[in-house]
């Protein structure tokens, strides 16, 4: 994620909890458009849109929150209403119904929705640490987050990103590959995955990551501009990491 991304990301969820959420849904919708896989980005512009009454452009909006995030329980409660609102009562019934299966299945000492809680905390300790350049940090505070919720592919996505800039590639493939495994249409972990692959020498398997990108986006500007630079300067020059 880049400083513009990042500053515009910290502004939305300042609007949001403020809430002013005509401000919160112009810092935000930029990030949604460019694919960003944090999954609190389509949960506030699902609660937004629903407010403002286009209830199937919030509906897309949650689908996708909970797409990166399966456990995150505001989204589910956000949108079985977004579904009972649209007349889908069996679709909102069931997202109802998962998410206490899923409370209900996890140990008692922890309720998944703390456990989610908590890991939030944990990844917006980390995302300070990152901001600040203290990649071991950042590292240990978003493995703790996984610790409690390991399906949050949002915030999986940061580590992989902070092991890739603490120079650790191996742990930035491993981290990156599985995300895109659980999700193979994320676009931020394929561009990422791409950028550790070419730091690993891996330029085949970097290429081929960003073609998929632009398959899935074809007027994607970094997958773009990384494929130029492989073409006009060589496949050993860096490029810039993405963030």
């Amino acid at each position: 994620m880049d400083e513009r991304a990042r500053a515009a990301l910290a502004q939305g969820r300042d609007f949001y909890a403020a809430s002013e959420y005509d401000k919160a849904e112009r810092a935000l919708a930029p990030l949604a458009r460019e694919r960003l896989p944090f999954a609190d980005v389509y949960h506030m512009l699902g609660v937004i849109l629903h407010q403002k009454g286009w209830v199937k452009d919030a509906q897309a909006m949650l689908e996708e929150a909970l797409r990166l995030n399966p456990g995150y329980t505001e989204a589910a409660l956000s949108l079985s209403v977004t579904y009972n609102e649209l007349g889908r009562y069996e679709e909102a019934k069931d997202v109802y119904q998962r998410m206490m299966a899923t409370r209900k299945s996890a140990p008692a000492a922890v309720d998944p929705f703390v456990r989610g809680k908590i890991a939030n905390m944990h990844a917006e300790v980390g995302g300070a640490y990152e901001q600040a350049g203290l990649f071991e940090d950042a590292i240990h505070e978003y493995e703790r987050a996984l610790a409690l919720c390991p399906g949050f592919l949002d915030i999986r996505t940061s580590l992989g990103r902070s092991y890739h800039e603490a120079g650790d590639f191996d742990g930035a493939e491993r981290e990156l590959r599985t995300v895109v495994r659980e999700n193979p249409n994320l676009v931020g972990p394929r561009l990422q995955l791409g950028m550790t692959y070419h730091s690993l020498g891996r330029v085949a398997a970097a290429r081929l990551e960003w073609e998929q990108v632009l398959a899935m986006d074809p007027k994607n500007k970094v997958a773009k501009l990384y494929m130029l630079l492989l073409s006009d300067s060589g496949a050993g020059d860096p490029l810039t990491p993405v963030r």
